[in-house]
């Protein structure tokens, strides 16, 4: 357990010295700004409000959950196996005196610490910024459920990022581990559109699983489906991408 904790901090530093990290948030401030401004555009150019204070971060999510969020997480993953065997970094880990499990652990960890950091900074972000210019739609229900929505988004959006390593883990080059993740992301969607019936087991179909959790009528059984779904994908993910990078010849 040391051992992990301590790699665990050594691949949390290494982390926040990307540069993508601060482009992450650049853009996600960017994303809350833009978005504002539009709203505040139609607001008082047609006179019409499209969205109250704790509904703002809600639409913010709907478009973040499906580009930013993943797009970098899709990064971080690639950069933390793919980019460090090939500048091979990866030798000088492997060294420490923790085992194998422990690193691949500690790097889906920070990979996990990264998408919940972000969705959080967006979060906060975005409620401030609706709160500010939409102070009298406020309410205690509409923050829980942007609290709801903005966790639940976590799960899913990690469990595709877990298929990325093991594709980072399987596939020498990096840029080829994006190209495929694109496509997959692309098809998965697709598929999960022109499928709806199957859509549970298309991952990035469940990007919006926040709706089930903020509806009016909460379906329990089709989240704990979903959740058993996820989960035994994230198993399945991280088992077979330990497996490759215990294989690995460093």
């Amino acid at each position: 357990m040391e051992g992990f904790k301590a790699a665990f901090w050594i691949e949390a530093v290494k982390l926040l010295k990307k540069k993508k990290i601060i482009f992450a948030a650049v853009l996600s401030i960017l994303a809350v700004v833009i978005g504002q401004i539009a709203v505040t555009v139609i607001k008082h150019g047609l006179g019409l409000r499209v969205v109250g204070s704790t509904e703002f971060p809600i639409v913010v999510l709907s478009i973040f959950s499906y580009s930013i969020l993943p797009l970098f997480a899709v990064f971080v993953a690639i950069d933390m196996f793919n980019g460090e065997f090939s500048s091979n970094t990866m030798k000088i880990t492997l060294l420490r005196p923790v085992s194998r499990l422990g690193v691949f652990s500690a790097k889906v960890a920070n990979i996990a610490l990264f998408i919940f950091a972000n969705l959080l900074f967006v979060m906060l972000l975005s409620l401030l910024v609706g709160l500010i210019f939409n102070p009298a739609s406020a309410s205690w229900l509409g923050v829980l459920h942007v609290i709801l929505s903005y966790v639940s988004t976590f799960l899913p959006v990690f469990v595709f990022t877990l298929l990325v390593v093991l594709l980072s883990n399987g596939i020498q080059s990096g840029l080829a581990v994006f190209f495929l993740s694109v496509i997959l992301f692309a098809g998965f969607t697709f598929l999960g559109i022109f499928f709806s019936s199957y859509s549970s087991f298309f991952i990035t179909s469940m990007f919006d699983w926040y709706t089930l959790w903020i509806a009016e009528s909460v379906n329990v059984l089709k989240i704990v489906r979903q959740i058993m779904i996820m989960l035994g994908c994230g198993i399945m993910f991280f088992t077979a991408g330990y497996y490759l990078f215990d294989r690995k010849d460093i």
